[in-house]
């Protein structure tokens, strides 16, 4: 008489859901220590690829377990799904930052200023970070095809109104400040940095806000560099974007007048 021989549970799909779950579990706790500030920067980016790393890993372990039930018949069905599940759930935003890389162009340092851009503040800047320069003629070119709208302001206004705008709008916005608000008394030209976070992940970002008297009018010009990272997603644009909209408002709502450019 033949035996029929007793189905194994796949030993694959118990670790692909075991390491699918830490993975997850490790990703919900280094973003939210990373937006505690409980850690820095450096060890989080490092922590993310980690997770990356075991994410596939569970996956690939159900792709095992699955052929494994497919060919032999193994126990495990559950824990495989839950396991794929689970690193499909975690590897979904590396997925959608890798689409964003064929999307957005490869800037991480953009400013309304390419040949003259605001001085940012290197004071607390460390050797890990992103170096800082001048835009390249290809740089320029790609920043001016994707983001057409990050363009300086021109104000036919006094000079400490300008400014008095740009303080304000700057105090509704969860930014630190690198120094205190400068001096003006006396002077044409003011520069306010501050560090600035980024929307979805919070990486930081150097930020200067220059606002000159000519003569004629007062421009502002502003600039926004990722500290981490060979692409910003669009993230220095958007923030230029809305910073200056929002001074367009205030400065109309303070004196009734339309920017000049």
């Amino acid at each position: 008489m033949a035996t029929i021989p007793e189905r194994q549970t796949s030993k694959a799909a118990g670790w692909s859901r075991r390491i699918g779950a830490f993975s997850l579990v490790l990703l919900l706790t280094a973003l939210a220590a990373y937006r505690l500030d409980l850690t820095d920067t450096p060890p989080f980016l490092w922590v993310l690829a980690i997770v990356a790393l075991l994410a596939a890993l569970a996956l690939l372990l159900a792709g095992l377990a699955l052929s494994r039930l497919w060919n032999f018949g193994d126990r495990g069905g559950r824990d495989l799904s839950i396991g794929a599940l689970l690193a499909l759930l975690v590897l979904a935003p590396f997925g959608i930052a890798a689409y964003w890389a064929t999307i957005y162009p490869p800037l991480r340092d953009i400013s309304t200023d390419l040949d003259d851009p605001p001085e940012l503040d290197t004071s607390d800047r460390t050797s890990d970070m992103n170096a800082l320069s001048l835009p390249t003629p290809g740089e320029q070119s790609l920043q001016a095809d994707a983001y057409p709208l990050v363009t300086g302001r021109s104000y036919n206004l006094p000079f400490e109104t300008v400014v008095d705008a740009v303080e304000t709008v700057l105090d509704r916005r969860d930014w630190q400040l690198t120094a205190p608000y400068p001096d003006i008394n006396g002077q044409s030209q003011a520069t306010i940095s501050a560090v600035a976070r980024g929307f979805v992940v919070g990486l930081p970002a150097d930020v200067a806000i220059r606002v000159t008297d000519d003569g004629d009018q007062v421009v502002v010009d502003m600039r926004s560099a990722s500290r981490y990272g060979r692409y910003d997603f669009g993230d220095n644009a958007a923030r230029i974007i809305d910073f200056l909209g929002e001074l367009d408002q205030e400065v109309a709502g303070q004196v009734g007048a339309a920017p000049a450019e």
